[in-house]
């Protein structure tokens, strides 16, 4: 039986900023342009146009110019206050105590994405959309995509392509997806607006937590992402709330470290939950969102799917015969999630615990006292806390 000639060394699904920053990287490692394909849902106007607020760390910044999709229109932020509403204990974080120009940046999704596809352009990786991924048939030698037009619903339009390692890097939202290994739904809702203060503190970004969870104020533009996490009773509410009372809602919550809250832009939702999952064959695998969607608590869900990226595309190198395609795709796949396993499984802790400690508890307990108490030791214990902030920005790549 001869050996079938794949389309493509590498199919992406999913072109977001994790598979658009993996291309980027493969490229770079030696793999071609032409035989490097990514396939979005999305038309290119639809992804630039997404007003999403991003959290991306200093350590994704690099990883981000590593790919040439640097500088990207962003806040940056130099200071976390973290705290707990009614109690005593909180920390400060400083970019100027690790010497570095900001801790991290928010930045919409559409911004992100933007330098990013003007990269992919350039390099001469090609991108399929908007097309929707119908099937992934693996076979021995090679793995057989199925794919049709987004706006189709015409079996007759679906067509397929093959190649020797196919990478899922779709994930969606904790609410449309397929249940995983490690599933928790943490019974919390994400309200996300944009928000205006009357006395704004610039590159200071306010996690304080709540009774029902986090609630966050990134600093961006003229004002502050929100995302405030509570209960789905207390979310519904919430949103059916007039502007003037959402504000007056979130003043409450909050406080008044930022003066008075004096404007918010539409208000947006979605449920929240871990849902994670470690996989492999030995032509496949999933980074990103596809394999861990994380609760926001600590932002950590794009730089550890950027991470992802990172990990696998240097991974992948050592495993290329001369013309860049994969002698032994199972080794290089095994290896990746090998090097993955300590980071993801700490940033899932870390995030999970802290989600749980609210999420699960009924209000007061003694699992948020203790949250609170140790906000206030890692002011104290400087190691501690330089540990927390270089896993935040860094991971272990």
């Amino acid at each position: 039986m001869d050996q079938i000639i794949n389309d493509v060394d590498i199919a992406i699904c999913g072109a977001g900023p994790v598979g658009q920053a993996l291309a980027l990287l493969l490229h770079q490692q030696g793999f071609k342009a032409d035989r490097i394909a990514l396939f979005d849902g999305k038309t290119a106007e639809q992804a630039e146009h997404d007003a999403r607020s991003i959290a991306v760390s200093y350590g994704s910044r690099q990883i981000l110019e590593s790919a040439k999709a640097w500088p990207i229109k962003a806040t940056a932020i130099s200071e976390i206050h973290v705290s707990r509403r009614g109690h005593f204990g909180r920390s400060l974080m400083r970019a100027s105590d690790y010497d570095l120009p900001a801790l991290g940046y928010v930045a919409r999704y559409g911004d992100i994405i933007r330098p990013l596809q003007q990269a992919i352009t350039q390099s001469g990786i090609t991108i399929t959309r908007p097309h929707t991924i119908t099937a992934i048939d693996e076979m021995p030698d090679h793995v057989r995509l199925s794919l049709r037009p987004a706006d189709s619903m015409d079996t007759q339009a679906i067509s397929h392509i093959s190649a020797g390692i196919v990478i899922q890097a779709e994930g969606g939202t904790f609410g449309d997806q397929q249940q995983r290994t490690q599933h928790h739904d943490y019974q919390q809702t994400a309200i996300i607006a944009h928000v205006n203060t009357d006395a704004q503190i610039a590159g200071r970004a306010f996690e304080r937590f709540t009774e029902q969870g986090p609630l966050a104020l990134l600093p961006q533009e003229d004002g502050y992402a929100l995302v405030w996490c509570v209960r789905p009773k207390q979310a519904s509410h919430l949103l059916a709330l007039d502007d003037a009372a959402f504000r007056q809602a979130l003043q409450t919550a909050f406080g008044n470290r930022l003066g008075n809250v004096i404007k918010t832009s539409a208000r947006l939702s979605y449920p929240l939950g871990l849902n994670a999952q470690a996989q492999a064959t030995a032509r496949t695998v999933a980074i990103g969102n596809a394999a861990q969607t994380l609760h926001p608590v600590a932002g950590q869900g794009l730089n550890l799917g950027l991470r992802d990226s990172l990990v696998l595309a240097r991974t992948m190198a050592p495993h290329t015969n001369g013309s860049a395609a994969m002698t032994d795709p199972a080794a290089a796949l095994q290896a990746y999630l090998a090097e993955r396993q300590a980071d993801r499984k700490l940033t899932i802790r870390i995030t999970d615990s802290m989600a749980r400690a609210f999420a699960s508890a009924p209000d007061g307990a003694f699992s948020q006292t203790l949250l609170g108490m140790g906000l206030g030791a890692l002011d104290l214990i400087k190691p501690a806390k330089k540990m927390l902030a270089e896993q935040m920005m860094y991971g272990w790549r």
